[in-house]
């Protein structure tokens, strides 16, 4: 098992397949892009599959996401599901994808074992989805998101980050939308993870903003009779139900006490936590010959020094290093 000092447990695993993107999103990376891990840094297919292994079969973990960068950049990633998905125990498995290519691959992933998508999707206006991913792909994710759908991927989640003067005005749009299609729509917080440092608490749209001006067209009633636990999702009834929106406020609500999450990045790194500033190396590990018992050993104990939580609420928070898109979501 994967435990900490707080008595957390982790079970859920994201994994980053490569730190690329095929979009520009403002509250990511600069219009430029980024400097990519060269190749011989990236965990090769063959050792993304045994770390995976690793967490499963020895660490206790049920769940694996896989995520980028953009993950259907990676050549292998069908494969990689499928491999993944013959493990046993069977884990689990879904994918956070910003849509592009999706059309095309929602089947053969499907056919290889992925259970389901999240994917990132701030407007349905082809001009503002312009301006916050400085490309006009609009139509390939729509396209993407009905592939989805129809391969049985479901639910089909929509992740949407609200920016104020971009589309802070759209929620209550965009969730009518998400209810007309069949998708579960949640809105995240904007968080300090770009890699411009750009982030400012005092401008972002807070869970509360989100639901107040959901509320001017919808009835919201708390899906929760008690505590979320570890889901990172607040969710409410959209108008008695049975269509659900849930919203993630890791700055302003965080969920880090219940938290079940580890990290790999795609260069091989564990992460506690998504706002970590320290890193711990499984890919040299792996290339020098370790085996299966000392990697998850070295896997616990990077997992037992995670701290009690993210830091967001204090004044003196640093952001990490690296940025989203070089982390995993």
């Amino acid at each position: 098992m994967l435990l900490d000092t707080y008595g957390r447990t982790a079970t859920d695993l994201r994994v980053s397949l490569t730190d690329r993107c095929n979009l520009r999103c403002t509250y990511c990376m600069p219009e430029e892009g980024l400097a990519w891990l060269d190749k011989p840094e990236l965990l090769t297919d063959d050792e993304i599959v045994r770390l995976v292994g690793v967490a499963v079969t020895r660490l206790g973990v049920t769940e694996v996401r896989f995520t980028g960068g953009e993950p259907l950049l990676r050549r292998g990633l069908t494969g990689i599901v499928a491999r993944c998905a013959a493990l046993t125990p069977r884990p689990r498995l879904s994918l956070t994808t910003n849509g592009i290519g999706l059309a095309r691959l929602a089947a053969p992933l499907r056919e290889a074992g992925l259970d389901r998508v999240n994917v990132s999707l701030d407007s349905t206006d082809p001009d503002v989805f312009e301006r916050i991913t400085r490309r006009r792909r609009l139509d390939d994710v729509l396209r993407g998101l009905e592939a989805a759908r129809e391969a049985g991927l479901t639910p089909v989640k929509v992740n949407a980050v609200l920016m104020p003067g971009l589309n802070d005005t759209e929620a209550p749009g965009l969730l009518a939308w998400a209810v007309e299609h069949g998708y579960e729509l949640r809105f995240i917080e904007q968080m300090p993870l770009d890699a411009q440092h750009g982030w400012d608490r005092e401008r972002m749209i807070t869970a509360e903003q989100i639901l107040e001006s959901l509320r001017t067209r919808f009835a919201l009633t708390p899906e929760q009779a008690e505590s979320r636990g570890s889901a990172p999702a607040e969710r409410w009834l959209v108008d008695g139900g049975p269509h659900r929106v849930g919203v993630i406020a890791s700055v302003t609500r965080p969920f880090c006490r219940a938290c079940d999450r580890t990290r790999l990045t795609a260069d091989g790194q564990v992460r506690s936590c998504l706002f970590a500033r320290e890193e711990s190396d499984l890919r040299g590990a792996l290339r020098s010959g370790a085996d299966d018992d000392e990697l998850a050993g070295r896997w616990r104990a990077a997992m037992w020094g995670k701290k009690a939580g993210s830091g967001l609420d204090d004044p003196e928070f640093l952001q990490p290093q690296r940025p989203m898109s070089a982390i995993g979501g």
